[in-house]
């Protein structure tokens, strides 16, 4: 796209300037640059509609909304390294200077991912579930649809999966399936393509992969609609290759106290009391790497549970891994784990 040279505005512009410019050119952003070419400010569309809350009127200067910080990049910088700027600020587009503050490019999220690796591995979401643990949320959207930070938690990690270079995408649905489809559409607006498997009753976490029409040709990553992370993907297939297993579960490690004292005991006797122990193990982190001989395991149509698909792996011979993250992970499952993930994504995902 090479649009950006009418996306410049004079910092004496009205902001009404900058909606027709941002009308004009579907760019999402103005540069707001001085008489040598030097950028000064930004305006989104973000801005724009902040600044009508604060009743900012239509005929005054643009230096009123702008941002006067905005991000940037430099004519060097590699496409993965543009994307990683973008993706921590939560940008669709990013302004290039020189040196000397003068724009040379403006690049945008969809260019720059369709320039990157493409992986060949599919991604499957799994998102059909009712949400009944975070009602009333859930009774008017589903909860891949409910807003963490600034947009529908399931589109937060359809673009962590677009920074690695997925591109091929299948989410799983069931309640309020249109919802999710109408969202998300064929996959176009994120550069990437989707396709839906639509349950026509509940089949549990593993179920809707007897749904998929063909076997795959490489690992599939398997992830539940309502986790949030920032787990490495590249790390997560590099480990599963080096493993040579069937399937890869990732684990995150749970730590609990027990609130009272306990006592072991043998034979009538009392050995020990240890006093509000700590226990620590690993949980099912809801993010999985199967090998397309797997999905032998997975019935057509029927209900099936990842757990109990890894069960029938080990029972039948087949090898499998933990891969423990370290990274952030929430799995937003509660009205209070909703709320968390709010409070952490701003830290976490804006930083």
């Amino acid at each position: 796209m090479s649009v950006w040279r009418d996306t410049i505005i004079a910092p004496e512009a009205t902001v009404l300037s900058a909606v027709q410019c941002l009308d004009r050119t579907g760019a999402q952003i103005c540069l707001v640059c001085d008489s040598d070419g030097r950028l000064v400010g930004t305006v989104t569309d973000g801005d724009v509609r902040r600044g009508l809350l604060k009743a900012v009127p239509l005929d005054s200067s643009v230096s009123g909304i702008m941002n006067r910080d905005p991000v940037v990049g430099a004519p060097g910088d590699p496409p993965g390294r543009l994307l990683e700027i973008m993706n921590t600020s939560l940008l669709r587009q990013i302004p290039v200077v020189d040196p000397h503050r003068r724009v040379v490019d403006l690049r945008f999220w969809n260019d720059l991912t369709r320039a990157t690796r493409v992986r060949d591995n599919w991604v499957i979401l799994m998102a059909g579930g009712q949400g009944n643990r975070l009602r009333p949320l859930t009774e008017d959207r589903p909860k891949p649809l409910l807003t963490v930070g600034h947009k529908p938690l399931l589109e937060s990690t359809l673009e962590a999966f677009l920074l690695f270079g997925f591109r091929r995408f299948f989410i799983s649905v069931n309640y309020k399936a249109d919802m999710v489809k109408e969202h998300f559409g064929d996959g176009h607006r994120w550069g990437c393509e989707v396709s839906y498997l639509e349950e026509e009753s509940q089949l549990g976490t593993a179920g809707a992969l007897g749904l998929l029409a063909k076997r795959p040709s490489h690992p599939i990553i398997v992830m539940n609609g309502d986790v949030l992370t920032k787990v490495n993907f590249d790390m997560l297939l590099d480990f599963h290759r080096a493993q040579k297993v069937a399937a890869t579960m990732c684990v995150r490690e749970y730590e609990y106290t027990v609130p009272f004292g306990v006592i072991d005991i043998a034979d009538h006797r009392i050995r020990g009391i240890a006093e509000k122990p700590t226990h620590r193990s690993f949980v099912n982190a809801g993010i999985y790497v199967l090998e397309p001989s797997a999905l032998d395991q997975v019935p057509k149509g029927g209900r099936l549970d990842m757990t109990d698909l890894f069960g029938t792996l080990i029972a039948s011979g087949r090898t499998t891994a933990a891969f423990p993250i370290w990274e952030y992970w929430i799995d937003v499952g509660r009205i209070d784990d909703f709320r968390q993930a709010n409070v952490d994504y701003s830290k976490i995902f804006e930083r």
